[in-house]
């Protein structure tokens, strides 16, 4: 056999061979519900809530299950007018959530305070519907 053939032969065999590696399942997109939107890249993502926003400081990967578990941040809102120098308080944030087709579950969780939000539920595409605080 000459070396092109082996070559070939080698080429055709690895081909039909499948990857051990689990498949990675990003998920992106702008997501909407009743008291929350979320836009994701493959960079992270923006919350809005009612009167509350947050970050995910990453991308969201989606494990075997359809789960993630991500990093972020939260800032509370603030009723009334904000200062124009005001910078409010941030706090680290896990992001917990599942998504099945085009539907995801997401629960906010700040350590340092003890604050959950949700479970909250959005739709991909559908647009947000937010109440701001006043």
């Amino acid at each position: 056999m000459n070396r092109i053939s082996l070559a070939l032969a080698l080429t055709a065999l690895l081909a039909g061979c499948k990857s051990t590696e689990p498949e990675v399942q990003s998920v992106t997109g702008n997501w909407g519900g009743t008291h929350v939107g979320l836009v994701l890249d493959a960079a992270g993502g923006r919350l809005d809530y009612n009167c509350a926003a947050g970050t995910i400081d990453g991308p969201v990967i989606l494990d075997s299950q359809g789960e993630f578990h991500e990093k972020g941040t939260h800032t509370p809102g603030t009723g009334g007018p904000v200062q124009q120098d005001q910078v409010p308080p941030t706090f680290p944030a896990l992001y917990h959530g599942s998504v099945k087709g085009e539907r995801m579950t997401l629960r906010v969780i700040v350590p340092s305070n003890g604050t959950v939000i949700g479970p909250l539920e959005l739709m991909l595409g559908a647009t947000p519907v937010l109440m701001r605080c006043l």
